[in-house]
């Protein structure tokens, strides 16, 4: 793979325009085809199998209005009973409205319309923007005190976006501009990526001819494939650099770069994408149809780093350096630290690892939900109109339960069904059965006495499918089936929780054999797939900290504790637990590069450490500031991904590729690099001799001073 990669730089390098000119070409096919016959993005998040699926489908097979999405109009005024009916008709006569339904609290100062529209396929952001200004002419017209909220809202609304990914490229651009001390050099990495962005972006309405895509997975992959461009283009342009500044001509220089560079870029990348794809195994469609998003992102970036980026190496030949014209040499400080880590290698072990543990712990307090209206800020009119419901009606009347009953064999058990879920506990209310004769369905809405994110709610849905509804259908032929909004993030949680296992299994399978191929060893990707877990429960840990638990959550503007969003978990165990790899891919081809060279493996360690512990440092500042502009916006749920991802970058790349690696490394030995004969024999060479100039460790043991052991 080294030959053809260092062929492939040296082509791209030579004949620049020709690779640019290739990559423009299929940018205009992509944006023209996106436009002409790209399908929208679906706003589901069904996932087959579960019982408010079941419940989905029944209401939908009965055209029953309770399936579909919905809106709330709060009203408040001193007398809003009779304020009420204006504001009523003047919503039922948007487009695609199906009904409307309005009910006044008990002390008459608030009003609540409930608009219903058909199911969320049939609707578009347009519905949403019809709603805004309906109720906008109606606070003008009356002066009136109107909120909105709802499902429409959930589905439509775009949270406030923007100024945390310009924060996050300007913290980037400052970093590589430090880094690099060239205009040129900072501008590559960033303009590679940002057109990457562009192709993967646009080419989601493609891929959805292949899997459904969910309408916010443009978002998260715009999210990862940032990083990863930017931090894939780092690596390279930093070894281009290397070798330039060692007298080698530009296209010799480009061509080593990808030979040794752009192997780990690969397989880092191939990492990424395998532990994206690894979500297939959740069973959870929505969930899959983002990580094929992210992982299509994710192999642009790949294939614009070795294809153009090297072309616009070429191009800019030895401007890349600006005006510097100095040798390149591994820092000194660097090397200091690795002989420092090897000398303390079991102290360093132990104080790294319960450091880590210390922060996965509360993992174990870990309660998957999902955040409604009321964690959103008071400034959102969703939050306002939750808390007039809440206030007027009860939290319950939030998330209301919509239960679907099979009647087509057996109309009897409606009405003790009824009673039944009217004496539970966790129910205020019940509504008078709605009954669809033709298609064999009734429909009840119950009012749980909780809201829709409290724990004790989830429990009643529970209690209502495994006592309720057993003791009243048994021995008849009806069924019952909890559906809504919060039985559905529900049932996703318990979902989550089943197919997670299985998940980790797969990922961690699939990457450890990925990394055995790369290395050829048993050992290092045995301790990399251990230390990349620690990265992810720390993540975790810290996730509950935050916002489960409160701590520091005022800072990042989250203003209530709230549970952590049933499908977080396995996203971020996914995108972690590759974008984690890179790193280790980085530090330790450049461990294995110097190995080969002298066989000596703490020098090997020590001159990993010294050749990549700038770069990594400057990629992960890179990958935290844009995992930390996500935090800056209003929505919990990008937050949640903004604050775990950015964490466990930072974590990753200073405790465990700085502290936890090198001193696992140190200790293990040889050992480090042993393969079973058999295994030798089986396993493909992917990587011949090493191309790359070795790290000047001569040169920085007589300035730093040579390690003992």
């Amino acid at each position: 793979m080294s030959n053809l990669l260092y062929r492939l730089g040296r082509s791209a390098a030579t004949r620049p325009w020709t690779a640019i000119g290739a990559w423009f070409v299929l940018a205009i096919v992509v944006i023209a085809s996106s436009a002409a016959f790209g399908r929208d993005l679906e706003e589901s998040f069904e996932a087959p199998g579960l019982d408010s699926y079941q419940a989905a489908e029944l209401l939908a097979e009965a055209h029953a209005d309770e399936g579909g999405v919905t809106a709330h109009v709060v009203l408040e005024a001193p007398d809003a009973r009779t304020q009420v009916a204006p504001v009523e008709a003047a919503l039922a006569e948007l487009p695609r409205v199906l009904a409307t339904t309005s009910s006044v609290s008990p002390d008459g100062d608030i009003a609540l319309v409930r608009v219903q529209y058909p199911a969320i396929e049939h609707l578009d952001a347009a519905d949403l923007d019809n709603l805004k200004e309906a109720v906008a002419d109606l606070r003008e017209e009356s002066s009136l005190t109107l909120e909105t909220g709802g499902d429409l809202f959930f589905a439509f609304e775009e949270a406030p976006t923007g100024l945390g990914e310009v924060a996050g490229l300007v913290v980037a651009m400052i970093v590589l501009l430090i880094a690099f001390g060239s205009f040129v050099a900072m501008g590559l990495p960033i303009g590679m990526a940002l057109f990457g962005l562009v192709i993967g972006i646009t080419s989601m309405k493609l891929v959805t001819y292949l899997i459904d895509i969910p309408a916010w997975a443009p978002q998260l992959a715009a999210m990862v494939g940032l990083g990863v461009g930017i931090d894939y283009a780092l690596f390279l342009v930093t070894r281009h650099r290397e070798n330039l500044a060692a007298g080698m001509p530009v296209p010799e220089a480009v061509g080593r770069a990808l030979a040794t560079a752009g192997q780990a870029v690969i397989f880092a990348g191939g990492t990424v994408v395998v532990a994206i794809l690894g979500l297939l195994v959740a069973g959870i469609p929505f969930v899959t149809g983002g990580g094929v998003a992210i992982s299509a992102m994710v192999l642009v970036m790949v294939l614009a780093s070795i294809t153009l980026l090297p072309a616009l190496l070429g191009l800019a030949g030895q401007r890349i350096n600006g005006r510097r014209r100095t040798q390149h040499r591994p820092s000194t400080g660097w090397y200091r630290w690795g002989a420092h880590v090897t000398r303390n290698a079991t102290a360093y072990l132990v104080g790294g690892a319960v450091f880590m543990i210390a922060l996965a712990a509360p993992v174990l307090a870990l309660n998957l939900g999902f955040p409604d209206d009321g964690t959103k800020p008071e400034s959102r009119t969703e939050r306002r109109a939750y808390d007039l419901i809440a206030d007027g009606f009860g939290p319950g009347a939030n998330g209301p339960l919509v239960i679907a009953v099979d009647i087509s064999q057996d109309r009897s058990a409606v009405a003790p069904l009824a009673e039944a879920i009217a004496a539970d506990p966790g129910i205020t209310s019940v509504s008078d059965p709605a009954i669809d004769s033709s298609a064999g369905v009734a429909t009840l809405v119950a009012q749980p006495t909780t809201s829709p994110q409290d724990v004790a709610t989830q429990e009643t849905v529970t209690r209502l499918r495994s006592e309720v509804f057993p003791a009243v259908l048994d021995g008849t032929a009806s069924t019952a089936h909890v559906g809504g909004q919060t039985a559905t993030f529900a049932d996703l949680g318990d979902r989550v929780q089943e197919r997670m296992p299985r998940f980790v299994a797969a990922v961690l399978v699939l990457s450890f054999l990925l990394l055995t191929l790369l290395f050829r060893s048993v050992l290092v990707p045995l301790k990399a797939v251990v230390l990349n877990l620690l990265s992810v429960g720390a993540a975790y840990g810290v996730l509950v900290m935050v916002f489960q638990w409160g701590w520091a959550a005022g800072l990042i503007g989250v203003e209530s504790t709230v549970p952590i969003v049933s499908f977080i978990p396995l996203f971020m165990f996914a995108i972690l637990f590759g974008l984690s790899m890179d790193y280790e891919v980085f530090l330790l081809s450049r461990i294995r590069e110097e190995h080969r060279r002298h066989g000596d493996n703490t020098r090997a360690v020590i001159a990993g450490i010294a050749g990549t512990g700038r770069t990594i440092t400057a990629a992960a500042l890179i990958m935290v500031a844009v995992f930390s502009g996500f935090i800056l916006g209003s929505d919990p749920v990008v937050k949640m991904m903004g604050v775990g991802l950015a964490t466990a970058i930072f974590l990753d790349a200073t405790v465990v590729r700085l502290v936890l690696v090198p001193a696992t490394m140190k200790l293990l030995g040889d050992a480090n690099w042993w393969l079973p004969r058999w295994l030798d024999r089986l396993l493909p060479e992917l990587d011949a001799q090493s191309v790359a100039e070795p790290v000047q460790v001569e040169a920085l043991t007589r300035s730093a001073g040579r390690p003992d052991g």
